[in-house]
Parts: structure tokens; sequence; C-alpha cells
């Protein structure tokens, strides 16, 4: 039952990013938006490794939210004009 109630915070909070993503008029807000979604997306990855009692699911999200920074990173990079 707790699980559920989590779920649907992670859900809420996806969401509510993605309302920040298509909402925003700058560049920099939707990359902050996206890093949010990808954050979340890994939290949700874990929350699955514990309902399914999986420990490889772990080793994904951490896998996925190290790429996440990097391009996080990178297109800041970018935006900064440092490439």
């Amino acid at each position: 039952m707790i699980i559920n109630v989590i779920l649907g915070l992670v859900i809420f909070g996806l969401l509510l990013s993605f309302i920040r993503l298509v909402r925003s008029s700058s560049i920099e807000s939707k990359v902050v938006a996206i890093d949010i979604m990808t954050t979340i997306s890994s939290g949700l990855i874990v929350i699955f490794a514990f309902i399914s009692d999986n420990g490889l699911f772990l080793d994904v999200a951490l896998v996925y939210g190290i790429l996440s920074f990097i391009g996080v990173v990178a297109i800041a990079r970018y935006l900064e004009g440092g490439i």
C-alpha cells in the first residue's frame, strides 16, 4: 500500500517536471527540467528494483544517473560556449 503512494508521488513529480519542460521559454530551464526528469526516472528504477527484489536494476539506475549527469554537464558547457 505504501508503495502505491510512493509511486503516485514519483509519477506526480514526473508530471510536474514535464509541465515545466513544456511551459518554459529558456533553454536553460528546459535542460533543468530534463535533468529533474532523468533523476526521478532513476529513482523510479530503484523503486522497481526494490519491488522486484532484483539488484541488477540498481546497476542500471546507477549507469543511467551517471550518463544523465554527463549529458547535462555537456549541454551546460555547450550553452556556456566552452566546447
